[in-house]
């Protein structure tokens, strides 16, 4: 029985169902989106293993908070480094490469890469195997390929993971990782794993979950395949001489130029080769450690986006190799930007004629470039760093 219209009318104001109604559209949004990407994902698996994998599939909000709430682009530079380059991952690292040397061995005879970026990135991903992440890959991948940004992105993420499932490479018990639904020892994304993913020690099929051979020679070749450089470093930390150009930090430059310019490594690294470009760069602005950036350092990159990520990998390796902490400290009491206060530093750029590419809250070339600007522009040390200081001047010109 229906209640009088009066009633009525107080029960669809309530709060309670207000969330009822928006959560039942949600739920029928997702459902609706499943079903259009149903075409696609049956010309790659069967309908046996499509029904199996989105019957009674919801999506997870959680998730949504946590793409939002990445450490790599939230956290001071500094603290996301502690957490990662600390003597527990040095020496976690240092054992996993002693006890399976000749598989390192092995893996970098095989594909050129190092064995400490290797063990590096096994460490920063998974802490060595111990923490792969607890979200199922498929409810994981559904959900980004109907909500948020980035939804063509993980909807090939998704018919990937659904092909993974058809080729029984993973159990789907087994099928578990990271919010964003990467998965593994290394955490390849499911792409990255049809694609490069190898059956190192040859079982009859690539595990990149259970079995430490295929876990390192999957990663070792998926950075020869983005065009890691054998012998060559990824990140030096350098000093830079007094009266120095920051402008300069913007350009890329041969090794050659940057020892003319009084770059110099900080202490004691393997040999550069001059004729190989690199970009300097202060994550901190002008008061913190500053690093050449090489080739390799891209190819991190190519891994995760982040250069906070990148950073940590190529540092952590370092102390793998046997190289010590930072030479110059980092200003840990600096205060960096909240997520609100980076969009209003871009909009108030924008405002005042500054080209900072789009307004996303990311500190990417083009926003680095226009504080550069405006730095010098207002005399100030052109760093291109985003501080608290900066955005107090924007906001009273």
């Amino acid at each position: 029985m229906l209640p009088p219209p009066s009633a009525q009318s107080q029960t669809i104001d309530t709060p309670h169902d207000t969330r009822s109604a928006t959560d039942a559209a949600a739920a029928d949004a997702f459902k609706s989106c499943i079903a259009g990407i149903a075409p696609d994902a049956l010309r790659r698996v069967s309908q046996k293993t499509f029904d199996a994998a989105t019957s009674g599939l919801e999506a997870d909000p959680q998730i949504l908070d946590q793409l939002q709430s990445q450490p790599e682009f939230n956290q001071p530079i500094w603290q996301y480094l502690d957490a990662i380059v600390n003597e527990d991952g040095i020496t976690a690292g240092r054992v996993a490469l002693l006890g399976l040397r000749p598989l390192f061995n092995a893996v970098e005879e095989a594909f050129g890469a190092d064995r400490f970026v290797i063990a590096a990135i096994w460490g920063v991903e998974s802490n060595f195997g111990t923490d792969m992440g607890s979200y199922p890959v498929i409810r994981a991948t559904a959900t980004l390929a109907c909500m948020g940004r980035r939804q063509a992105y993980f909807r090939n993420e998704f018919l990937a993971a659904l092909e993974i499932l058809e080729r029984g490479d993973v159990a789907p018990d087994r099928f578990k990782g990271s919010w964003s639904g990467a998965f593994g020892g290394t955490q390849f994304m499911p792409t990255t794993f049809l694609q490069f993913a190898v059956d190192f020690d040859g079982n009859g099929r690539p595990d990149i979950i259970d079995d430490v051979p295929d876990i390192v020679a999957s990663t070792a070749n998926v950075l020869r395949a983005y065009g890691w450089t054998r012998d060559k470093p990824c990140a030096v930390e350098v000093a830079l001489p007094p009266g120095f150009d920051y402008s300069l930090t913007s350009e890329r430059k041969p090794i050659a130029e940057w020892t003319h310019l009084g770059v110099v490594p900080s202490s004691e690294a393997r040999p550069l080769d001059e004729r190989d470009g690199a970009n300097l760069w202060l994550p901190a602005g002008h008061e913190g450690p500053a690093f050449l950036l090489l080739n390799n350092f891209e190819v991190i990159k190519k891994y995760n986006t982040a250069e906070a990520y990148a950073l940590a990998v190529c540092l952590l390796a370092d102390r793998l190799r046997g190289g010590g902490p930072l030479s110059k400290p980092w200003p840990r009491d600096e205060r960096v930007l909240s997520a609100a206060e980076r969009l209003e530093l871009q909009s108030l750029l924008k405002s005042q004629g500054f080209d900072v590419g789009p307004i996303d809250g990311m500190m990417g070339i083009q926003t680095r470039a226009a504080i550069r600007q405006f730095q010098a522009k207002s005399n100030l040390v052109p760093d291109g760093f985003p501080s608290a200081m900066l955005l107090e001047r924007l906001r009273h010109p």
